[in-house]
């Protein structure tokens, strides 16, 4: 039996994906998050097998969420999916240590033989993804120099996140258990190890990273 934990803050989209996974036998979706940082804490309690999770999620991204996890919790594969074939966000989401990308545009059975092919230790990206594309972007991108994102705390992430989400220090404070000066803190740290000087370039980074994304 595989287990499955489902992360993504739409309740239509999560009943749906349910539906579609629990009608496989072998299959059994163990538990649901709404949110990233909620995602994060559930799979190192749960340590599913597969976790899905959507790419642009509250809190903490999916990115985001997906680098935490296959660091703490080495058997949890992971699925990213999402309604953007850009092949950058496909590049950061195996970076990060996601096992598959799969397209909210794809057919349904696309989504139960992703999760049949992470499980066996493969990678499978939907189509028209390109695998040939992304080892280049891949192998461009280990030739690069240090990302300065690569120099941030996994608390300096989550601040990052949600700062960008326009939550202030009190309310990310509140989200992640700390002091409000702990918060500012964190921001301070991470303003100065990415070089940014104002909330408008976070904000612009934050798109540019993927971090946060422009609403349709």
């Amino acid at each position: 039996m595989t287990t499955i934990l489902l992360a993504d803050d739409h309740h239509v989209v999560r009943l749906g994906l349910r539906a579609l996974l629990d009608a496989e036998p072998d299959f059994d979706v163990i538990g649901e998050a709404t949110d990233g940082l909620e995602t994060s804490r559930m799979v190192e309690t749960l340590k599913p097998e597969v976790l899905i999770v959507d790419l642009m999620m509250p809190g903490l991204n999916g990115l985001e969420v997906t680098r935490q996890v296959s660091r703490r919790v080495h058997q949890t594969r992971i699925i990213i999916l999402s309604m953007h074939a850009n092949e950058a966000y496909v590049l950061e989401a195996l970076r990060n240590g996601a096992s598959a990308y799969v397209l909210k545009d794809s057919r349904a059975d696309d989504l139960v033989y992703a999760v049949r092919e992470v499980t066996e230790g493969r990678r499978y990206l939907s189509p028209p993804l390109s695998e040939r594309a992304i080892n280049s972007y891949i192998r461009q991108a280990n030739e690069s120099t240090l990302d300065p994102y690569e120099t941030l705390t996994n608390r300096e992430r989550e601040v990052l996140n949600l700062a960008a989400q326009g939550y202030n220090a009190t309310e990310i404070a509140q989200k992640l258990s700390i002091s409000g000066r702990t918060a500012e803190t964190h921001r301070a740290n991470l303003m100065r190890k990415l070089d940014l000087h104002t909330q408008t370039d976070l904000i612009r980074y934050a798109l540019r990273r993927g971090i946060i994304a422009l609403e349709d």
